[in-house]
């Protein structure tokens, strides 16, 4: 798990959930392909437990299932398909798996919600059987969703096969003994990391997919209005905030639109309502089923994008492709310490390991842009998990709108606050270090009540009261 790359902890996606959405999606299509070699298949059954079946409908599992099955990958579906294909489904009782033989599919019958019972690695446990025209089971296979679309086989994490990273750095004290050895940057280290497994002229262009995907869901939530689907009755905000920001100000692109936020009021309450309307605006997006980065979650996919607009808008308005990719880098090398020494799943650690995560991988990216040292990179991701420990994963109806989509944009705040602070330190006086932190975030999640950890049942899920969702 040490060779984790930029494109594992940055994934290209469909909202809402990257554990309880985009995990169960690769699942579901890993096991139609593994399918393949069985001839005669007349049904498939999956049965979801834990955290999945508790807030799996307002998570969008059973459209994910069906999507994966069906053979569609997630980065490159025609978002239309997302709402056409699984009403097609429950019309007509049949599934087209992999793409290519009918099966009998009732997903009222072949999706089963175990509220009671959870699988023993994770919380996000799902069950996948295949029967013959007999009705006899032919195959079984138990995955996990991890968190950030990582999932498993049974207790094996599926993973592509990588030779190891030149650098290998397992916590944050090896990356900073690394950095200082060879002199690289956090994101030096990352690409020369990258560079094992992938050409540059790939890395850049991978990247800025990446990039370009993030620009669009900001643009698009931040222009789009409506009550977001559910059953909450959630308002969009972001583009009444938008609107009443620019007042007025005319443009056409994505490109002028940047350039007149960047030439508008620069004082603190405006730069504020900007970050927020950046991330809420991605999360809005992701709460409507939309296409976001999944950085590290999808729940927490507004913060990297907002910080790296407000970058971008309001630090450094000539950014080159170069600071982007930089930029990334650096989240992703930070990203995979939570990966390897934490958790990025909210269902395993609360919401600490997914706006907590997110809060840092910005932090130190911002830092490291800002001209900052190693050192205050790592005090930056410090600083802000440090103030997140804790963060309970309460999502009322089981969606991911309240209190998911304002949390990405305190979220944002705190990464820049973290990064502004870490920049005016001294790092060896810092009190708390990095892996102090890290390991302290892995006990309070182990030690947090089930109820808190993306259930639904308890927090603001039960506190508040709202119609069948």
């Amino acid at each position: 798990m040490n060779a984790i790359s930029v494109f594992d902890m940055l994934k290209i996606g469909v909202g809402p959930s990257s554990s309880h959405t985009l995990g169960p999606w690769k699942a579901a299509n890993t096991f139609a392909q593994y399918l393949e070699q069985f001839n005669d298949i007349q049904e498939v059954k999956v049965s979801l437990f834990g955290s999945l079946a508790l807030t799996g409908k307002g998570h969008g599992t059973d459209i994910a299932l069906m999507m994966g099955l069906s053979g569609e990958q997630p980065e490159t579906v025609d978002l239309q398909k997302v709402t056409t294909l699984p009403q097609r489904v429950q019309i007509t009782h049949q599934l087209l798996l992999n793409g290519e033989r009918t099966i009998i599919f009732h997903p009222q019958q072949h999706i089963i919600f175990n509220f009671l019972e959870r699988l023993p690695f994770h919380s996000n446990g799902m069950l996948f059987e295949a029967f013959d025209n007999q009705g006899d089971k032919i195959a079984e296979e138990v995955y996990y969703s991890l968190g950030g679309g990582f999932i498993s086989r049974g207790e094996e994490v599926l993973e592509i096969d990588r030779m190891p990273p030149k650098y290998d750095c397992p916590n944050a004290i090896r990356l900073l003994l690394e950095c200082q050895k060879a002199q690289l940057s956090i994101a030096e280290l990352a690409l020369q990391n990258e560079l094992q497994w992938t050409s540059l002229p790939e890395i850049k262009h991978r990247i800025n997919r990446i990039w370009e995907v993030m620009k669009s869901s900001v643009y698009k939530g931040c222009h789009t209005e409506g009550i977001l689907p559910g059953g909450l009755q959630v308002n969009r905000r972001a583009a009444a905030i938008n609107k009443k920001l620019l007042n007025g100000i005319h443009y056409d692109s994505y490109e002028t639109w940047l350039a007149a936020i960047a030439q508008s009021v620069h004082n603190f309450s405006t730069i504020s309502k900007w970050i927020g309307c950046f991330a809420m605006a991605v999360n809005e997006e992701n709460a409507a089923f939309g296409r976001i980065v999944t950085a590290p979650t999808n729940g927490s996919a507004g913060v990297i994008p907002a910080v790296l607009h407000y970058y971008c808008c309001f630090v450094n308005p000539r950014a080159s492709g170069d600071d982007i990719m930089r930029f990334l880098l650096t989240t992703s090398q930070i990203g995979a310490l939570f990966k390897l020494n934490a958790t990025i799943s909210a269902a395993a650690g609360g919401c600490q390991a997914e706006i907590g995560v997110s809060s840092a991988m910005a932090a130190a990216a911002l830092t490291e842009c800002c001209g900052g040292s190693v050192e205050q990179s790592l005090v930056a991701a410090e600083i802000a998990m440090e103030h997140h420990l804790g963060l309970t994963c309460d999502p009322i109806g089981g969606l991911v709108q309240i209190p998911c989509i304002e949390r990405n944009s305190m979220g944002a705040i705190k990464a820049i606050m973290a990064s502004n602070l870490a920049l005016e330190t001294e790092p060896q006086q810092a009190k708390v270090s990095l892996d102090q932190v890290l390991k302290t975030m892995w006990e309070t999640a182990n030690d947090m009540n089930e109820k808190y950890k993306e259930t639904s049942t308890g927090g603001l899920a039960v506190h508040v009261t709202v119609p069948e969702c």
